[in-house]
């Protein structure tokens, strides 16, 4: 795949994940824009040295990249980020939402800080950053969004204790994925989403780890933002070098939202009848 003439921009990108996603496409030929706020693993401060630092080794590679330091929850920074990402390339031809945070907090300690931090960097950044770039998409070739979503959240078999408000950003780009998958879909704008299991420094590696390494996620991501991707709306679970996609999907004849083809019930002792007979 030759990403010769396309623009990317990858957030979260200064290290782990972003960086393979950026350096991967940026060896293909794309020009990159890495923007990353050099957070703490508690998603908190600013540093603009992590990711100058993955751009000047990028540069230096011969590849053409910018790196850029933004709070990705401000609407404004968005619409500069953007901005100057067009001006300095030309264009913008996808989207790659990496950018997060894991943290860990009991719901009885769970505090408004900390949720803010969780929605700020998952909900708040993906619209502002597609609100802005939607234009320069719309304009593109092959346009294509890369969210991010956690097997942790989707899946109730994974769920740690503490992760309640983590979970509830993951579920939440499912839901942005979904609904700019529709808006998209009259322009050529293919949104889907990733969930990866990578040892980063989110998980507390610190070296080069044995397995589950972040280069192995790559080829999925690189996938779904190539002309050759033409899905949209769905999941890609990429762990250890191997890829599922996965979507949530309707029953067959089911007319929304009239009939769900479901078992019928009028009071609460037919619905728990039911469900102990059938499992609805």
């Amino acid at each position: 795949m030759n990403f010769t003439h396309r623009t990317f921009l990858v957030t979260g990108a200064a290290r782990g994940l972003g960086l393979a996603y950026a350096r991967a496409l940026a060896e293909r030929g794309a020009r990159v824009v890495i923007t990353d706020r050099g957070a703490d693993r508690a998603g908190c401060g600013t540093d603009p040295g992590p990711v100058e630092r993955a751009a000047q080794a990028l540069q230096a590679a011969g590849h053409q990249v910018l790196g850029h330091c933004a709070e990705l929850a401000d609407e404004a920074a968005c619409e500069a980020l953007v901005a100057r990402t067009v001006e300095q390339f030309g264009g913008l031809d996808g989207v790659i939402h990496n950018a997060g945070w894991v943290g860990y907090q009991p719901i009885e300690q769970v505090d408004a800080g900390f949720v803010e931090r969780a929605l700020a960097i998952n909900v708040k950044a993906p619209l502002w950053l597609c609100k802005h770039a939607w234009p320069h998409l719309k304009a593109s070739a092959a346009p294509r969004v890369v969210l991010t979503t956690s097997d942790r959240a989707m899946y109730a078999c994974y769920a740690q204790t503490g992760l309640a408000a983590y979970a509830a950003g993951k579920m939440a780009q499912l839901g942005i994925m979904n609904a700019l998958s529709e808006e998209g879909a009259a322009h050529g704008i293919l949104v889907n989403a990733v969930s990866p299991v990578a040892r980063t420094r989110m998980w507390g590696e610190e070296g080069e780890p044995d397995d589950l390494k972040p280069e192995w996620v790559v080829p999925g991501v690189v996938y779904l933002v190539s002309d050759a991707c033409q899905v949209t709306g769905q999941v890609l679970r990429a762990s250890n070098g191997q890829f599922v996609a996965t979507r949530f999907e309707e029953q067959a004849g089911v007319t929304y939202p009239r009939d769900l083809r479901g078992v019928e019930a009028q009071q609460p002792e037919q619905v728990a009848q039911c469900w102990a007979a059938h499992g609805i």
